[in-house]
């Protein structure tokens, strides 16, 4: 009977394990229309190659290094070893078995490697409109290859940060990413951005800036549901199990506290909006429900209800003040990426310990420092580098013309262009 309990749990574990991984994954829908409602329609075309493409590059590189790198174990050459059933009943009837960890190694390589094309995901859309299409992918290989899997090693792995302190016994926690998978793309994208520069009359000669608004707004608004859906397995997988009463009642608390922090965070950002701008803003609003999902990721298991919707709702009023000051400041982010993943990221963190004992806020300073001065130095090094060899701006006139034609050749609505005869 129990090895009969055991395989059955074995089979229900990893199977949801590998429903959220296609949750996760169908948030790669998600950002392309997110983004491509979010940028001008002479730059559609550009920004929905550069999703699909980083998805792909993500999973070759994660399947060839980064997982070998993050995990301390390689799949690529040596595969995952079939399961021995026997054995595995032997060792958990030997040890008591307790339902622990019961999942397929291959279930947890699938779930993995959608965190990092969402990691990569964030950087897309800060620096659109006026970076190189190859230089981003350039980009890409470096992040998904080696950035992102050394800061997963010293978190979610539990390895020492090069020797000399160890994450987790300083009281860190991040329960499925907002520092590490957000806050570390936008800690890509603002390196990417600062060395990019804004997108040509964005900011005037005397201070004044400019609003460019976006090409579909109900593009971006179906993004941001899909996001919202998806989220219910990037959080709801991170549980990692199913098959016992505790872990589906963390699973549906995790739900519960997800979309609760999604909605006060896009009621919050909406009537901020209303009262600053004087009118109701969908971008803002939009911004305030990935905020509520950003800043819950880090613990959505243990706040109540209402410490999810409150904390949803902060988030929602700091995206729309950080959105504001880095325009202020001439950081010019096209869909708020910087704001949402990066700031409400580190938010998300600080707040683990009011609802989490185990975690300390010393813990989640440090490593919320860690992840971001890795990722950031790393990848102003590799942006800088890119941009020496062959550049990463494209040029005025492409600029004018839209990256879609300069880059891909093709307009994403040719049947408003002008015909030639």
């Amino acid at each position: 009977m129990q090895d009969q309990i055991f395989q059955l749990q074995y089979a229900m574990d990893t199977f949801y394990f590998l429903v959220c991984g296609a949750l996760v994954m169908w948030m790669a829908a998600g950002f392309s229309m997110l983004e491509a409602g979010l940028v001008r329609s002479k730059n559609t075309t550009e920004i929905l190659t550069k999703n699909v493409a980083l998805f792909a590059i993500s999973c070759v590189m994660y399947l060839i290094v980064g997982y070998s790198i993050m995990y301390d174990g390689g799949i690529f050459l040596s595969g995952i070893e079939t399961v021995d059933v026997a054995g595995v009943l032997a060792e958990s009837a030997e040890a008591g078995f307790d339902g622990d960890s019961v999942y397929s190694g291959a279930s947890d390589f699938f779930f993995q490697v959608v965190f990092v094309a969402t990691a990569m995901s964030i950087v897309s859309g800060a620096v659109a409109e006026r970076m190189k299409l190859w230089s981003f992918l350039a980009f890409c290989v470096v992040m998904t290859g080696f950035i992102y899997p050394m800061e997963g090693a010293w978190t979610w792995n539990g390895a020492d940060v090069f020797g000399l302190y160890n994450l987790g016994d300083l009281g860190f926690s991040d329960f499925a990413g907002s520092g590490i998978v957000h806050m570390a793309g936008a800690a890509a994208a603002l390196a990417g951005v600062l060395l990019l520069g804004a997108r040509k009359g964005k900011y005037g000669a005397n201070g004044e800036i400019n609003a460019i608004p976006g090409a579909n707004l109900p593009l971006a608004t179906l993004g941001t549901f899909i996001l919202w859906m998806g989220w219910f397995g990037f959080n709801g997988g991170s549980v990692l199990k199913l098959g016992d009463v505790a872990s589906s009642h963390s699973v549906a608390m995790v739900f519960l506290n997800t979309n609760a922090a999604a909605a006060a965070g896009a009621i919050s950002a909406l009537v901020l909006a209303r009262i600053w701008f004087k009118k109701a803003d969908l971008t803002m609003c939009l911004n305030g429900a990935l905020a509520g999902l950003v800043a819950i990721t880090a613990e959505p298991s243990t706040p109540t209800a209402l410490e999810a919707s409150i904390f949803g709702a902060i988030a929602g009023l700091i995206v729309v003040a950080s959105i504001i000051t880095l325009d202020r400041l001439k950081i010019d982010d096209p869909v708020g990426a910087i704001s949402v993943h990066g700031v409400v990221g580190f938010f998300g963190l600080i707040i683990v310990p009011i609802t989490n004992g185990d975690v300390t806020f010393s813990g989640q300073l440090i490593g919320a420092l860690t992840i971001f001065t890795w990722v950031f130095v790393c990848s102003l090094i590799v942006w800088g580098v890119i941009k020496a060899v062959i550049g990463v701006r494209v040029t005025e006139e492409e600029e004018f013309e839209g990256v879609d034609m300069a880059e891909c050749g093709m307009e994403a609505y040719p049947e408003f262009g002008t015909i030639k005869k």
